[in-house]
């Protein structure tokens, strides 16, 4: 009879299949899991830029007041 600590079991019980098949059609959407927001694109501002605008929302609200001004 071998003892749970025998290495011998050890290593067997802590051996990997090499190959797991799932079965992804029993599977659940992450209920922890925030949802994905809108598309976001980083953008690096240069350092005098950033002494005025603070946030990205200050940066937005410029933009759009820019965008606004340029005819269609």
């Amino acid at each position: 009879m071998s003892s749970i600590n025998d290495p011998k079991t050890v290593l067997e019980q802590d051996e990997l299949l090499s190959e797991y098949n799932f079965n992804y059609s029993k599977a659940h959407p992450n209920r922890f899991a925030t949802e994905k927001p809108q598309e976001l694109i980083t953008v690096v501002l240069e350092p005098d830029i950033a002494k005025v605008f603070k946030t990205s929302d200050a940066v937005n609200k410029a933009l759009r007041a820019i965008l606004s001004a340029i005819p269609q």
